[in-house]
């Protein structure tokens, strides 16, 4: 799979719970292939493996995913911290099987670019800042898509 990274968390890490006492390491990123598809990736792993995959690749690079493992995805539970995407699958890293390899995105394909600024959303499934503003009150309690600009970023 070759895709465009549009988005990534932090490393993680939970007890394991085959080995008593120890940690597993996770982090999850989103790839984007056209405009209409992009897939959650997930890997698990000692915590070498994964921070130095995480460390290898930013939002905005392209990368190549060999031998991943092609799961069905627990809606529920896992869009809850993933973007929602219109696959029912996801895909697993394994430390032992799978490679995952960066190069920029203009020797791989131009066109990767331009899918990284196109958003996850149905483009009428957002609010704006003036529509909250004018609507506050109706909208209260609600959870809801917002499309904004960030203006500027300071300490």
């Amino acid at each position: 799979v070759i895709g465009v990274v549009i988005g990534k968390t932090d490393v993680r890490s939970f007890p394991d719970r085959k080995n008593i006492g120890s940690e597993r390491y996770t982090f999850n990123f989103t790839i984007r292939d056209s405009p209409t598809y992009f897939i959650n990736v997930q890997s698990w792993g000692r915590e070498e493996y994964i921070r130095a995959l995480s460390e290898s690749f930013r939002v905005g690079d392209c990368v190549t995913i060999e031998n991943p493992l092609i799961q069905s995805k627990e809606a529920e539970r896992e869009e809850k911290f993933n973007p929602v995407t219109p696959s029912c699958y996801k895909l697993l890293l394994s430390e032992n099987h799978s490679v995952v390899k960066t190069s920029p995105c203009y020797e791989t394909d131009t066109r990767l670019l331009s899918l990284l600024h196109l958003p996850v959303k149905d483009p009428q499934d957002y609010y704006s800042l003036g529509d909250i503003v004018a609507n506050g009150q109706s909208l209260n309690g609600r959870i809801l898509n917002v499309l904004a600009a960030v203006m500027s970023v300071s300490q």
